[in-house]
């Protein structure tokens, strides 16, 4: 039995097949935002993954380290070890800012780690290559994809530090590339002044008679002395013991440290429910604007080609075509092209996420409600398109 869908198509499958193609490209574009979507989350999820905590103990009435600014004392984590239920604790430090290669900057999350070793709360779970952390100063562990390679001289404030290993997937909810230094490095880069803020406030100091008293030998030293150093980190990272809950380790430390504690679900919320609510609205919205114009534009084409063709329909009319075999015609048409056109759009969508900036995270799950979408919608453009075909008296299209 001759198909007629095949030989229409093979008698002009140049124009078929770029329209095809071109749809594709408008499909993988609306994959591509939807794999967007999909790697903010995946984003935040791998950071709370990779920090290897249960809880994170934060100042108190703040939304933690990731959201917002968070300061407590660095010695805090001493009785918070003591606690029953508690395994390990780490301060950490987290400073999102331009890192310096030479003459080139990347924007990065820079994290401080405590002294430790692989496996312990904060620090980078696995390398790609080189080594960790050994050195208590002027190190550094850096993300893949912040570009940087090993044996590369960074500058952090003005400290500069060596890559001494390379990591992957370790980024900050938005996306920026991790870059590990000794804790102290990092709490002198966050929150220690710059030389001239630090001499301006020095005579600030001495000319205030509170500080400056005759009758009080070493005061005017000693506030001095606080003002130059810092004690604060941002969290502290709490790991449980096997058979603990939260909950068992969390209340205590709320009542008795005057502290903020959140749990992985509590910190999944802020980081997904109010970190990235905004800028996923807006991938959102694009999302669901690339969907009614892709739609529409799938219902056109199938339109079109139908009725560029409506003189040959019209001579199968008047040879006695039945309208059935008419109308199986255009709908096979129409799921050939919507066939190419997603095959096109997920590879183009594919081939496009490694380039992008931004993790693209493409699921299956997508995948399949995509391609089930891009068939419905063309079954339903060739249903009309079938319609005003069939409506067509043969007469008048051939003698138009």
């Amino acid at each position: 039995m001759i198909s007629l869908a095949g030989r229409d198509i093979l008698h002009a499958w140049g124009k078929f097949i770029f329209t095809g193609f071109g749809l594709g490209l408008l499909i993988g574009v609306t994959l591509t935002m939807a794999g967007l979507y999909r790697g903010m989350v995946e984003d935040g999820k791998v950071l709370l993954d990779n920090s290897g905590a249960d809880l994170w103990v934060v100042q108190q009435g703040t939304l933690g380290p990731y959201a917002e600014s968070s300061g407590v004392p660095d010695d805090l984590w001493r009785s918070i070890r003591t606690m029953p239920g508690v395994a390990q604790t780490a301060n950490v430090t987290y400073l999102t800012m331009q890192v310096g290669r030479g003459q080139r900057d990347v924007r990065a999350m820079v994290v401080g780690i405590t002294a430790g070793q692989p496996g312990d709360p904060g620090w980078p779970p696995q390398l790609v290559g080189g080594r960790q952390i050994t050195r208590g100063h002027y190190e550094a562990v850096a993300d893949l994809a912040s570009g940087f390679q090993l044996g590369d001289v960074l500058r952090i404030r003005r400290n500069q530090y060596t890559v001494v290993g390379l990591t992957r997937r370790m980024v900050s909810s938005s996306g920026d590339p991790m870059v590990f230094i000794p804790l102290k490095d990092a709490q002198e880069a966050q929150f220690l002044k710059d030389n001239d803020a630090i001499l301006m406030q020095r005579r600030r100091t001495e000319t205030n008679p509170a500080f400056n008293r005759p009758g009080v030998p070493g005061l005017l030293d000693a506030v001095v002395a606080s003002q130059t150093s810092n004690s604060q980190v941002n969290a502290v990272l709490v790991r449980l013991r096997p058979g603990v809950t939260p909950q068992e380790v969390a209340d205590p430390i709320r009542r008795w440290k005057r502290m903020t504690v959140y749990d992985r679900a509590q910190m999944e919320e802020i980081l997904v429910g109010k970190l990235i609510a905004t800028s996923a609205r807006q991938i959102g919205m694009f999302l669901a604007i690339l969907s009614v114009v892709s739609a529409a534009i799938v219902a056109f084409i199938i339109y079109t080609l139908t009725m560029d063709k409506i003189r040959e329909i019209a001579v199968l009319k008047l040879i006695g075509t039945r309208n059935r075999t008419i109308a199986w015609m255009i709908l096979q048409q129409a799921l050939v092209l919507g066939v190419i056109g997603f095959v096109v759009g997920k590879i183009s969508a594919t081939f496009a996420a490694p380039v992008f900036p931004k993790y693209v995270l493409l699921v299956p799950g997508d995948t399949v409600i995509g391609f089930f979408a891009v068939l419905t919608i063309c079954v339903l453009a060739s249903l009309v398109a079938i319609r005003m075909a069939l409506k067509v008296d043969p007469a008048e299209a051939i003698g138009g």
